[in-house]
């Protein structure tokens, strides 16, 4: 076996590894995009929410907030129940809230897919910006 294909093989090993951890734990799979900037259309320092694929497809973001808070704030009607959420912040955490009672924290330059699961079990509802990268509340 070559070493690209044994390489390959391995990512996609340690992948369905961290898949199936982050399945039973979060809302979905998150991914990292590196630095900042203006990643599927987000400018920084906002975290965007994208209501459908569509909008995720076209980079179409139809709510963000920036302001760092200390309690939870409600989501418009732009932001409720959004299929993605992007973090475009360097290096505060996005605690999310859903309806079901659960919180994730979205890092610094990542997104979550909320829509891989069953309908209304992750329904984002909340979001607590955090001058923490991990949601770390003191």
């Amino acid at each position: 076996m070559g070493v690209k294909k044994l390489l390959a093989a391995g990512l996609t090993t340690a992948f369905a590894v961290v898949s199936a951890a982050i399945g039973s734990s979060s809302p979905a799979i998150a991914g990292d995009v590196g630095p900042a900037g203006t990643a599927y259309g987000c400018g920084y320092p906002q975290v965007c929410f994208y209501k459908t694929q569509a909008n995720w497809t076209a980079r179409d973001w139809t709510a963000a907030y920036q302001d760092i808070t200390g309690s939870y704030q409600n989501l418009s009607s732009g932001a409720y129940g959004s299929y993605y959420v992007y973090n475009s912040r360097n290096d505060d955490g996005a605690l999310l809230h859903y309806t079901n009672g659960y919180t994730y924290c979205l890092h610094p330059s990542t997104y979550v897919n909320n829509s891989t699961n069953p309908t209304g079990f992750w329904t984002v509802d909340k979001i607590r910006i955090m001058d923490s990268p991990t949601c770390y509340r003191s």
